[in-house]
């Protein structure tokens, strides 16, 4: 325990979830629900599962498998197919995901990234959101551009957390954080007083948060009796067993995986082309107001004249 006293007790290493109004269970319910990008092509199908305000689970599976793509549909970034999912109409959950530590803005400042989302609350309940993440003082004025990784992971986590989530779902939350902060994530996670939902493959902090696993394979979800351990044995026992059918002649079926293959690649193709209209349409606009902006300079020089 000593690694967890030392990480609370030095202010630049804090995590601090602020625990939410209690809701009555369950939060979510999935029933028979699939998933997936593209339509008619489910990633993921016969979802069922509860969540309730004291949950925490684990999604475990071999990468490429669809655990990601479950942890969307639960944040609400995806739209399950058909009315098969039933929330909370008062929900609020917490999402993060690396890519959100990517989109921070650079020349941005963390209390800057906070007003934007708040904007409408006081500088002093701003100021203690940040300083729940470490982020107090002249830390909060610092550009992201010189902040860590680990800092950058810190306040996408202050800022996903800003409205006190119901449950908090986070896919690899620890891939930036040295060793004492991720033992101060534990200790933030247990203290937490919501649901929580953690995808990662740090095996020492999914032992001490979970206390369901969620195994993503074979085109759906269900849950896995037994420990980390059983899970690991079952898969080595697998890939055993795989390794024994290749070596006996027999084919295994790859259609389901290429399908899920081909769903991403044009799930990032439609937001690649939508990224792109975007920025045409601002360079465009940009392009007009300077041509608009030339002109009036002109005019106003041969009156002047």
């Amino acid at each position: 325990m000593e690694p967890i006293a030392a990480a609370v007790e030095d202010p630049s290493l804090v995590f601090d979830f602020p625990s939410p109004k209690e809701l009555r269970p369950p939060l979510i319910v999935l029933d028979d629900a699939s998933v997936g990008y593209v339509a008619g092509v489910p990633v993921l199908s016969r979802l069922n599962l509860r969540i309730d305000p004291d949950d925490r689970l684990a999604l475990v599976g071999r990468n490429g498998n669809g655990k990601t793509t479950l942890a969307r549909l639960l944040a609400g970034q995806l739209k399950p197919m058909g009315r098969s999912l039933v929330a909370s109409g008062k929900l609020r959950v917490g999402y993060f995901a690396q890519h959100q530590i990517e989109e921070l803005v650079a020349d941005g400042t963390p209390l800057q990234h906070m007003e934007r989302l708040l904007p409408g609350a006081k500088p002093g309940e701003i100021r203690a959101q940040l300083g729940r993440f470490g982020f107090s003082g002249d830390k909060a004025n610092l550009k992201v551009r010189q902040l860590s990784g680990g800092e950058r992971a810190r306040l996408s986590l202050a800022l996903i957390t800003r409205d006190a989530p119901h449950i908090l779902i986070l896919d690899e939350p620890t891939n930036h954080l040295d060793v004492d902060a991720r033992e101060a994530l534990v200790q933030a996670l247990t203290d937490f007083g919501g649901a929580v939902l953690v995808v990662s493959h740090d095996r020492h902090l999914l032992g001490l948060i979970a206390d369901r696993l969620l195994l993503v394979d074979d085109g759906t979800a269900r849950e896995l009796e037994g420990s980390l351990d059983d899970y690991r044995n079952m898969v080595l026992g697998a890939g055993r067993g795989a390794a024994e059918d290749v070596r006996s002649g027999k084919r295994v079926s790859r259609e389901t995986e290429l399908m899920k293959a081909r769903a991403e690649v044009e799930c990032n193709i439609a937001t690649a082309e939508h990224r792109w209209l975007e920025a045409s349409e601002a360079a465009e606009r940009a392009s007009v107001d300077m041509a608009t902006r030339g002109g009036q300079t002109s005019a106003d020089a041969e009156q002047h004249s």
